[in-house]
């Protein structure tokens, strides 16, 4: 599969793409809540893969509730369907005046009817063997009505819940805000098919190519620090596969 690595600012980036040329968005933006240098939120980002993005695309964004709520402004005229949480394994300092953090979300948005975004079911391998009874649907059901039975195998498949819990990367990160390929991965399954692509616009180390790649989906990787974009290439280069 085919993986563009760019190096510069986003915006710039961006504006050279095609029209509807681009599958997904799984990116993680800075989110502008820190006095780090390249903690500054890109306002015009969304506009340009409003531009870019298929009828049937959608985007998953990574973020804290906080950043949501102050720039919600950005997303006018896009759909919201859905929030995953990601639980990790650690969180903030013992010292904190808060209870610790442990999790992030990852909201997914959408533009158009939701009848034409692409949906990639998710499942995990871990259901518990079960016979569930499905009544007739409510009123405010829009799909099949009457009543069936669903059975469900051992250790078959199990439909992705929304609560992910997977380890961060602290102490093997490249990046300090890499993402595991376990949060990457189901979203990439859920909104990009098979031979699409992938936009990542704040790329950092390349993990959503590497697990796009794996999952034979093409990426494009935008990440405009030097430092970073150096390891992306390195990465990418010595073909150290499954360190997200």
């Amino acid at each position: 599969m085919a993986i563009e690595k760019h190096h510069g600012n986003c915006l710039d980036v961006l504006a050279e793409l095609p029209d509807s040329s681009i599958d997904a968005v799984v990116t993680d933006p800075p989110y502008g809540q820190t006095a780090l240098p390249w903690d500054k939120w890109q306002s015009q980002w969304i506009k340009e893969v409003e531009r870019i993005l298929k009828p049937s695309g959608s985007m998953w964004v990574f973020g804290t509730f906080r950043m949501f709520v102050e720039h919600w402004g950005d997303f006018a005229g896009w759909n919201l369907a859905q929030d995953i949480v990601w639980e990790k394994h650690n969180g903030s300092s013992f010292h904190t005046d808060r209870f610790r953090r442990v999790h992030e979300q990852a909201v997914q948005f959408y533009r158009g009817n939701w009848s034409n975004i692409y949906k990639g079911k998710v499942v995990t391998m871990d259901a518990v063997k079960r016979t569930v009874r499905k009544k007739k649907a409510p009123p405010h059901w829009h799909g099949a009505t009457g009543a069936t039975d669903y059975s469900s195998e051992e250790g078959g498949p199990r439909l992705q819940r929304s609560v992910i819990f997977a380890r961060s990367q602290h102490g093997s990160a490249l990046h300090p805000t890499q993402k595991p390929e376990a949060i990457l991965e189901p979203l990439i399954l859920n909104s990009c098919p098979a031979g699409g692509t992938v936009l990542d616009p704040f790329a950092g180390s390349g993990s959503t190519g590497f697990v796009a790649q794996r999952l034979d989906r093409n990426a494009i990787l935008i990440e405009a620090d030097d430092k970073y974009f150096s390891v992306m290439q390195k990465r990418f280069s010595d073909d150290l596969f499954g360190a997200a």
